[in-house]
């Protein structure tokens, strides 16, 4: 049986201990899909590891010295158009978000995602897909404002509670609405924030949620739906 070949990703942040902790994280979460092959400073740093390590995933910060996230990544684009970007910022804010989608990146995630979810993420956007933080993505769906190609891609036919129950009867009613929050793409942290509840209630319900629809993780269950495109 062959050895199960890794994601490689390039941590770009200046923030030394946070990019140090996001490497343990990824190569010690669940799935082991990650091996992290080199962490930047800042955007220059940036581009001479990506053309000397050649990463899968460039996982990379909007402020920083030297050149910004949005720059690096329109550079990484046009030179590297195979390597996936993805914009990990504590930045809600939709001019920097359409920016980074013009310059090439694929997902745009806010620093509070949970540690797993962000590997669930990352895997999503290796496999082609677009992923926006849902708290800047449904508005700019919704003002078209998305560059060409992402406004369709970050749309989302999410089925309702009662289409959710009548496929899965086993589904209760407060799983049936979880699983339609995760379907839309909120994290474990925005479920709770807006069902007023802990975020390991979230959690305890999304684990009894996967077995009862027969998947392991939020990723599949998407790809279940065909919630994303």
């Amino acid at each position: 049986m062959g050895t199960k070949e890794r994601i490689k990703t390039l941590i770009v942040d200046d923030q030394a201990l946070f990019a140090t902790s996001l490497k343990l994280v990824l190569e010690n979460s669940r799935s082991g899909d990650f091996e992290v092959v080199g962490i930047a400073s800042n955007g220059i740093e940036c581009l001479d590891k990506v053309d000397a390590l050649h990463p899968d995933i460039v996982l990379l910060d909007v402020y920083m010295p030297e050149m910004d996230g949005v720059e690096a990544a329109a550079v990484i684009h046009r030179n590297h158009p195979e390597i996936k970007v993805v914009m990990l910022t504590t930045f809600d804010d939709d001019t920097y978000v359409k920016k980074a989608l013009k310059s090439g990146a694929s997902g745009y995630v806010l620093k509070n995602i949970d540690a797993e979810e962000l590997a669930a993420c990352l895997t999503t956007v290796q496999k082609g897909m677009v992923l926006l933080s849902p708290s800047v993505g449904s508005r700019l769906a919704e003002g078209g404002e998305l560059r060409n190609g992402t406004q369709q891609e970050a749309r989302r036919s999410v089925p309702t509670i009662e289409v959710l129950q009548a496929r899965f009867p086993e589904l209760k009613p407060r799983e049936a609405e979880i699983l339609q929050l995760v379907l839309l793409g909120n994290s474990n942290y925005q479920i709770a924030r807006n069902l007023f509840i802990a975020e390991q209630t979230v959690r305890n319900y999304t684990s009894s949620i996967y077995t009862k629809i027969g998947v392991d993780d939020r990723f599949q269950a998407i790809q279940l739906f065909g919630t994303v495109k």
